[in-house]
């Protein structure tokens, strides 16, 4: 009887256009269940540590659908599921069918599943879209930290089109995906440096616990190289993110001082935060 309980579960999530576990069901709704009245991203985070890293988990299936996997992560499904379960936990949701709500409204622009262009694939462009949409706002401001400018200039995937199997599969979706790129390509933004992250008073007072963290690169044909959240230390400030180096959701044990000089491709951060924190 249990047994097909559980194959009912299953079934009624593949009918829901999505893809998950059981056991995601169970994840998201004990961690709603059990959230403190105060929860906020950090909270939602921490009950991801030590979950393994691994990429491409979105990648499942040739049909574009939404797929909840809270048992494999990588930085932007790590971000995605965090900002869904603190606003369910904001919104006094609890189900595992209002987080599937909140995902979608999340991994696509303005929330509509329409194919594999549909998703946002680059985080300038969740930034923008979220942004547009009233759930969260991109710190940026003229003085200091903030003493650098990025201009983007996207053609990362258009460009290594071969390397991702929906293209692969779906060549007709390569010059949307082309268009995307140019209608963000020459954005600016303001950016801390790297030189500029350090454990000072105003850096505090600029980054919040809790806030995310995407980490600007030089890498040509890309915006962003890495996610995480901020959590604030005697030390300094630290990530905590899905680490493809520990191969596993951690805290990162040094500061994101010492981790972004570790990456010479690393140039800095932008500072995002959602609203009602």
């Amino acid at each position: 009887m249990r047994t097909f309980f559980l194959a009912l579960i299953m079934l009624l999530c593949a009918c829901c256009d999505s893809f998950a576990q059981v056991s995601d069901s169970l994840f998201i709704e004990q961690s709603l269940a059990g959230a403190p009245a105060d929860a906020g991203t950090l909270y939602f985070a921490r009950r991801f540590l030590g979950r393994p890293y691994v990429a491409h988990t979105l990648e499942i299936n040739d049909v574009e659908a939404l797929v909840v996997n809270t048992r494999q992560l990588d930085c932007t499904t790590l971000v995605e599921n965090v900002v869904a379960l603190t606003f369910c936990h904001q919104q006094g949701k609890r189900s595992f069918r209002d987080f599937r709500t909140m995902l979608q409204t999340l991994r696509y622009r303005q929330g509509i599943l329409d194919g594999y262009p549909s998703r946002l694939h680059y985080f300038t462009d969740w930034i923008v879209d979220k942004s547009e949409m009233g759930i969260v706002s991109e710190v940026q401001m003229k003085e200091s930290p903030f003493i650098a400018l990025q201009t983007v200039k996207l053609d990362y995937m258009s460009r290594h089109h071969k390397a991702y199997s929906s293209l692969k599969a779906h060549p007709e979706f390569i010059p949307v995906i082309a268009a995307q790129e140019k209608a963000l390509t020459g954005m600016t933004f303001r950016y801390i440096p790297k030189s500029e992250v350090k454990n000072t008073k105003l850096l505090r007072s600029v980054i919040k616990d809790g806030d995310i963290l995407a980490i600007t690169c030089s890498k040509a044909g890309l915006d962003i190289a890495h996610l995480g959240f901020a959590v604030w230390r005697k030390d300094g400030l630290h990530l905590l993110n899905a680490s493809m180096i520990h191969h596993k959701v951690v805290e990162e044990p040094m500061t994101l001082r010492q981790y972004l000089y570790k990456h010479p491709s690393h140039t800095g951060i932008r500072v995002v935060r959602l609203k009602g924190k």
